[in-house]
Order: C-alpha cells, then sequence, then structure tokens
C-alpha cells in the first residue's frame, strides 16, 4: 500500500501539470518581490516605527513552524524521497511548495533583522513629529529576538528528534507544528492592528507588500491545497487565515494614508496636539477664523503663511492700541483714574 502511493506520487512528479507549475513559479516570484517594498521601506525611512515588536514575534515564529510543517508532513516527506528517482527539473517543480514556505520564512525573518538594526528611533529619516511619543523599549526588541532565535532552535532540534528517534510520532508532530503556526498566524495581526489604530498612521509598514500578499496568500493558499489536498489542511489553511487578517489590516492603513494626506489629520491619544485652539476658546476680533486673543505668546502657531502671519500681528497691534486699561496694556498695571495711595493699617 504504502509502496503504491510512493509509486504513484513519484509517478506524477514525473510528468508536472504546467499550468501549476507556472502558478507555483510566480508565487515563488511573488513573494520575493512582495517583501522587498517593507524592507526597503524600514531602511528609506531609517526607523522600525509603527511596526508592533509583537507582530514581528508572532509573525516569526509562525514562519518558522510553518516552514516545519511543510518539511515533515506526508506529502512533502513523499516528494523529497521520490528525488532519488527524478531528475533535476522534475525534483525541483515537485519541491516548489516547499521552497514557498522557505522563502517567506527567510523574507520574514530579514523583517526581524531590520527591526532591530532600526529598532531606534534617533537616525530616522524622517521629521520628529512623524515619531511616536512613547516607542517601546530596547529590552522589548532584545526579548523578541531572543525568543524568535529560541524558538527556532527548539523547533529544528525536536524535528531532528522526531525523524531519527520517533518516526511514527512524526506526522502528529507534523500536525502540531501546523495547528501551531494557524494559532500564531491566528493572533499575528492582531497587535499590529491595535498598533496601527492607536498611532492612526502606518508609520514604517508597507502598503504595497500588503497589498501583493493579501490577494497573493488567497492565491498561494489554493496552490498548496492543489499540491497537498486536504490532507494538508494544517499548510494551507494558515494561509487563509492570514490573508483575511493582513486584508483588514490594509483596509486600516489605506484608510490612515488617505486621512493623513486628503482629511483632517487625527493625533494619536498619546501624542501633543498641535493643531489650531477650537474657536470657543477664542475672542474679539477674528474670533470667527479660529484666532487668539491678543497677546497670544505664539502667534505664529495660528498663521499658515506670511501674509496671515503679518494680519495676526497687525490685529493685535489694532487691540493694544485701543486699549484703555493699562492692566492689559503690555507693561502696564490697574486704572490710571483710581487712586491707589491709601493709609497703612
Amino acid at each position: 500500500m504504502v509502496a503504491t502511493i510512493f509509486d504513484d506520487r513519484c509517478a506524477e512528479l514525473r510528468a508536472p501539470g504546467y499550468a501549476n507549475l507556472i502558478v507555483s513559479i510566480i508565487i515563488l516570484i511573488g513573494l520575493v518581490v512582495s517583501y522587498l517594498p517593507q524592507h526597503y521601506r524600514i531602511i528609506a525611512r531609517g526607523t522600525s516605527e509603527g511596526i508592533s515588536p509583537w507582530f514581528v514575534l508572532l509573525g516569526v515564529t509562525s514562519a518558522t513552524s510553518g516552514f516545519a510543517n511543510i518539511l515533515t508532513v506526508p506529502p512533502s516527506r513523499r516528494d523529497i524521497a521520490c528525488c532519488s528517482e527524478l531528475g533535476t527539473f522534475e525534483c525541483a517543480a515537485g519541491l516548489l511548495g516547499i521552497a514557498q514556505l522557505g522563502m517567506q520564512w527567510i523574507s520574514f525573518a530579514l523583517i526581524l533583522v531590520l527591526f532591530l538594526i532600526f529598532f531606534r528611533y534617533d537616525d530616522a529619516n524622517i521629521p520628529e513629529e512623524e515619531l511616536v511619543d512613547n516607542p517601546p523599549s530596547w529590552h522589548t526588541a532584545i526579548m523578541v529576538g531572543a525568543l524568535c532565535f529560541v524558538h527556532a532552535l527548539l523547533v529544528i532540534i525536536l524535528t531532528v528528534v522526531f525523524i531519527v528517534a520517533l518516526r511514527d510520532l512524526l506526522d502528529i508532530w507534523a500536525n502540531f507544528l501546523g495547528v501551531m503556526a494557524g494559532a500564531l498566524a491566528a493572533v499575528q495581526y492582531v497587535p499590529q492592528i491595535w498598533t496601527t489604530y492607536h498611532i492612526k498612521h502606518v508609520g514604517s509598514l508597507s502598503i504595497p507588500m500588503m497589498c501583493i500578499q493579501t490577494p497573493g496568500g488567497f492565491l498561494f493558499a489554493a496552490s498548496l491545497f492543489a499540491r497537498l489536498g486536504w490532507e494538508g489542511w494544517s499548510t494551507w489553511g494558515i494561509f487563509v487565515l492570514t490573508a483575511f487578517m493582513q486584508g483588514v489590516l490594509l483596509v486600516m492603513a489605506v484608510y490612515y494614508e488617505f486621512q493623513q494626506h486628503h482629511g483632517e489629520p487625527q493625533s494619536p491619544s498619546f501624542v501633543d496636539d498641535t493643531r489650531r485652539p477650537n474657536p470657543v476658546r477664542t475672542y474679539s476680533e477674528g474670533w470667527e477664523q479660529g484666532l487668539p486673543g491678543p497677546y497670544t505668546a505664539h502667534p505664529e502657531r495660528y498663521a499658515d503663511t506670511e501674509e496671515e502671519l503679518e494680519r495676526l500681528q497687525d490685529r493685535e497691534e489694532r487691540q493694544v492700541e485701543r486699549e484703555t486699561r493699562p492692566l492689559l496694556r503690555p507693561g502696564g498695571i490697574g486704572d490710571p483714574h483710581k487712586n491707589y495711595n491709601t493709609a497703612d493699617d
């Protein structure tokens, strides 16, 4: 029975379906291309601001578990075993599914590396006002990197143990890896969605990456389903879930980007609001324009152009000239018509 399944699978690989082969190659290339905008955006901005450290942690550990899963599921093991009987082209075509997840793991691991390199905001290539006031601590970044390394090391060691000494339990381990990858992927985008909602802008998160990966995730899942069938549910199910969650994040990112460039700017709850004060706090001449009363210490904050600043200063000079109470005149105090000389008690 096992020999028959093995022989049938090897026969299938000898005559690969070219349509599925072309789709698999396109997906592999698309995976590489889709991560490049994210890598470039972090490097270009000189900071990983806006990217949640917990999103990076969950993403890397999920990718590690998913890569280990596809290496150990029965269909992949049969494909690897068939390579001894196949030519180079047939073997490479049969292992494209493994190559896809391997490339995804490498690409996300590179995001982790860039996240750690550009974690500090001191050398960012963006205006200081775009940076959040309370970034995650450096200790958090170190902890994320250490946990990703320890997780990958444990997965490698345990996978080798199951392959060498506990081969009868390898299928259970493979499904456990798939479930773990799916569970991590299920919550992977939750901290990033929360972070993006909280800071009200995309930061170093790449919208082009998500535009490519969201539909690509569903296509990738369909390709893996065609290759692995229902038996590989723990592998392709991950990408159905992550594509949906990434779609939610993409909608939020596009909305905040549109608001930033075309709508009224929205300030995060923990960022100082430097917008013009509400007109209800203003008075005197110019109140209908949302301008302050006379003697404001920072008139430049209420003017968008040099002409507006000159008009604002002229208005204040006129109001000073009309002022009859020295108490309100700069340097004045009291009423000049009142005698303040009283006898001491």
